[in-house]
């Protein structure tokens, strides 16, 4: 009979090069391999040969790079998410990616099963699991640090190294720098090991060898850069005139930012499974594309729109961090937010200096701003009358004055 095919999501680092191994002991099954390349760079170096030689029968390495920044992070911007106030959601928003691929992987090679090195502690596990229980609800899955024959065997990092060790499988992880990265087009993640320690300053002139994609904002250059981002429908499609694709939007951005130290956060979050766990991140590109249309947004969105739009970002970063990017109520979010941008039009000129993404003008051909009604000065088309705020005042004041009257009545 022929033996049973996991597909394994893939990374090539320490826990799914030691779980890939494992996997093909403990189930005699054929493992293929899958990693999505959305813009690790040359972490995928060597990536090939190192899952072959660890022992997958087969490896795919697909470029999701455009779908990523296409179909997953402009959605996203359209709706302003942002979660508990800092996080850009760089590696919630890949997550639902590389699970669609790898569910399209696993029924294409006739696989029942996939597997995933996320730990139970962790919000990946979730994200990739209700991710495949949308699209293949028949797939199974296995999840190794789930089982406790798993976690026997490998109680911490440093069992995991002798392990990669004994079998001859290269890892860049090591007990001196044990601490885990994440990176895609959006950004770049650090957790765990020294970072676990909320009162650690990451961003001390001894840890500045941690960082990837930015410079210190004390080192950035001391002269400022202007740019200009264009928009159409609420998407940047040029940068400084140049028609650019969305990927080649993210890395023009990434480059940019990163020069001029952007987009670090350092905070501690509200994970789905209930714990708080403390993340550093680097979103260069991603800081400057937020700012640049939430600026937009604000003279070319009706009010009331974006007020309601505004309402939802809490829910739907919630949605995204979460792994309920397929779910219904996102979809149906997501249907609203694409309505909300149609008129997200025009240009954006920004001033970065040093961490600081600072706006400079903003100009469209279908701006709701009308310089003739907003002006101090004597308004030339008649459309405000000042009077007419008496009114205006009165009636929105009448409930606060019952109210008052009420409680005054009460008190005596």
């Amino acid at each position: 009979m022929a033996k049973e095919k996991i597909v394994l999501a893939y990374s090539g680092g320490l826990d799914t090069s030691v779980i890939l191994k494992w996997l093909k002991e403990t189930y005699d099954a054929e493992i293929i391999a899958f990693t999505a390349d959305i813009g690790q760079k040359d972490e995928l170096d060597g990536l090939e040969e190192k899952a072959l030689q660890t022992g997958a029968s087969k490896i795919y390495i697909d470029d999701l790079r455009d779908e990523f920044a296409k179909d997953f992070i402009n959605p996203m911007f359209q709706a302003a998410a942002l979660y508990e106030g800092q996080y850009l959601l760089g590696t919630s928003i890949a997550r639902p990616l590389i699970a669609k691929r790898m569910v399209e992987i696993a029924r294409a090679e006739g696989a029942t099963a996939i597997a995933h090195g996320a730990t139970g502690k962790g919000n990946d596990q979730v994200r990739f699991e209700l991710t495949a229980a949308a699209l293949a609800p028949e797939l199974s899955v296995i999840a190794p640090w789930r089982l406790e024959e798993f976690r026997e065997q490998f109680p911490g990092r440093a069992e995991m190294i002798a392990y990669a060790e004994k079998h001859g499988i290269p890892v860049t992880a090591s007990a001196a720098k044990p601490y885990s990265t994440d990176r895609n087009l959006l950004h770049i993640s650090f957790e765990s090991g020294m970072l676990e320690d909320p009162w650690f300053d990451a961003a001390a002139d001894d840890n500045k060898g941690m960082y990837v994609l930015s410079v210190a904002p004390e080192d950035a250059p001391d002269q400022a850069e202007y740019i200009e981002l264009e928009f159409d429908k609420g998407d940047c499609v040029a940068i400084n005139g140049a028609k650019l694709t969305p990927l080649q939007v993210m890395e023009t951005l990434n480059e940019i930012g990163g020069k001029h130290g952007i987009g670090r956060v350092d905070m501690v979050e509200n994970r789905f499974v209930g714990m708080k766990s403390r993340g550093v991140y680097e979103t260069p590109g991603g800081t400057i594309l937020f700012t640049a249309h939430r600026k937009m947004e604000s003279l070319t969105m009706d009010r009331d729109v974006m007020h309601l739009r505004d309402s939802l970002i809490s829910k739907y970063a919630s949605l995204v961090y979460n792994g309920f990017w397929f779910a219904p109520e996102r979809l149906a979010i997501q249907a609203l937010v694409g309505e909300s941008q149609k008129n997200v039009s025009g240009t954006v000129r920004l001033k970065l200096y040093k961490g600081n993404v600072i706006g400079a003008g903003v100009k469209s051909p279908v701006s709701l701003y009308n310089p003739d009604i907003a002006t101090m000065e004597a308004d030339p088309t008649k459309a405000y009358d000042q009077g007419d705020a008496t009114g205006f005042i009165h009636l929105n004041a009448l409930r606060l004055k019952v109210s008052s009257g009420v409680e005054q009545n009460a008190k005596k």
